[in-house]
């Protein structure tokens, strides 16, 4: 269904042409190409989904068009700073949400968006460096800091019994941040880290690193990397030349790919990844899945929600105003407040015209903005199942 409702509003990746006047532009930046452009495709779809739920509902403000530009962010800072400055000085975005991967939204706050007064909204970087930009309140995500994550995959391979892991981690924002979370969380529960040694991503090889760690006599291996640029290269040189045979990992190594790649009967039992999830059972979330085809899929219920709430934060502001957009974001999307769920825009634009209150109950969960923009969040343990795809396990 979502599908075709993007390729229907203007393709799937295309960028858009000057918006007309009764247009509200909300920049979505995404690493439409790049080592998760897989994953990517789906948690646009689920942006675009909310814009179509805004404009079939009356629209925002006086019946404006609520109107989604894309522009590829490539996982990569530099090509970041080039969409976002694309995006808000070319496209007049008066908001930003995206980009994917915490190198990028690094960058493109920093560079981008927050000279410019511009909010950013984020459905899937989860840096714990993110909470410490000097951003002016300008900085937000829905996804859960990696010092939760690496914390709870700490805890998920005590649990399951590891003492002994080796580390090796992409040389970038996210994977460095999250390896460095679990490293002193495993130590500090009891664990110990036998080696622990970053690496350049987008190499064909990385037998010799690999090698090296190995010889620490680790019960396996945390991996920390994208699944595209070094992820599924170290899992089969680790296979081929039986220096590894037991992983862990996180949602930068979650997409059907790795198991299409490397065997599902190599990988079953011997691979466990965490990533933030949602409150399956919850109202919020079914009424997010009755809506798109793959609810399930890695950070869709978070591009959802970051599209809706920009919406939302709008239609608050009563204005494109940048800097108002900026103060009504907390407003609709923390307690307390008349529960808006995902596609019930109509009841949220008729509550905030009324003057009432309104907290926006995400498909994702809950979403409380602390000090810093950030939200707490659940996580989620997943296997290879018996049908060969990714299972939660917890």
């Amino acid at each position: 269904m979502q599908k075709m409702l993007l390729a229907a509003a203007a393709g799937t990746f295309a960028l858009h042409t000057a918006a007309a006047a009764d247009d509200i532009t909300v920049g979505s930046a995404a690493a439409v190409t790049g080592p998760i452009a897989e994953l990517v495709v789906d948690i646009v779809a689920a942006r675009n989904l909310a814009a179509s739920h805004v404009n079939e509902q009356g629209g925002l403000l006086d019946g404006d068009t609520y109107r989604l530009v894309t522009g590829d962010s490539q996982c990569d800072p530099k090509a970041a700073v080039d969409t976002g400055t694309k995006l808000v000085n070319v496209e007049q975005a008066v908001m930003v949400i995206g980009p994917n991967c915490s190198g990028a939204t690094n960058g493109m706050a920093q560079s981008v968006t927050i000279p410019a007064g511009v909010v950013m909204l984020s459905d899937t970087a989860t840096a714990p460096s993110i909470s410490d930009l000097d951003d002016n309140d300008l900085v937000f995500r829905v996804a859960p800091s990696d010092a939760y994550q690496g914390r709870s995959l700490a805890e998920f391979a005590w649990e399951h019994g590891y003492r002994m892991l080796a580390v090796t981690y992409a040389n970038d924002d996210y994977n460095s941040g999250l390896a460095a979370v679990f490293a002193t969380a495993f130590t500090e529960l009891g664990g110990t880290i036998t080696g622990n040694e970053a690496h350049e991503p987008g190499k064909a090889s990385y037998r010799a690193e690999l090698a090296t760690l190995a010889a620490g006599d680790a019960e396996g291996l945390a991996l920390f990397a994208y699944f595209g640029s070094s992820g599924i290269t170290i899992l089969r040189n680790s296979l081929e030349n039986a220096l590894f045979g037991t992983f862990l990992g996180a949602d930068g190594m979650m997409d059907n790919s790795v198991i299409e790649q490397i065997g599902a009967d190599n990988l079953r039992g011997n691979i466990m990844l965490s990533q933030p999830a949602s409150d399956t059972e919850g109202a919020s979330y079914k009424a997010f899945a009755a809506t798109f085809d793959s609810p399930g899929a890695p950070f869709v219920t978070h591009g959802y929600d970051i599209a809706f709430l920009a919406a939302l934060a709008i239609e608050k502001a009563g204005s494109t105003d940048r800097g108002l957009i900026a103060s009504a974001l907390r407003e609709v999307a923390n307690a307390p407040g008349m529960v808006i769920r995902p596609g019930e825009w109509a009841k949220a634009k008729d509550a905030i015209a009324a003057g009432e209150d309104i907290n926006y109950e995400g498909a994702s969960g809950a979403i409380e903005f602390d000090g810093n923009g950030d939200v707490a969040g659940i996580y989620s343990l997943n296997m290879v199942g018996d049908d060969g795809t990714w299972t939660p396990v917890n």
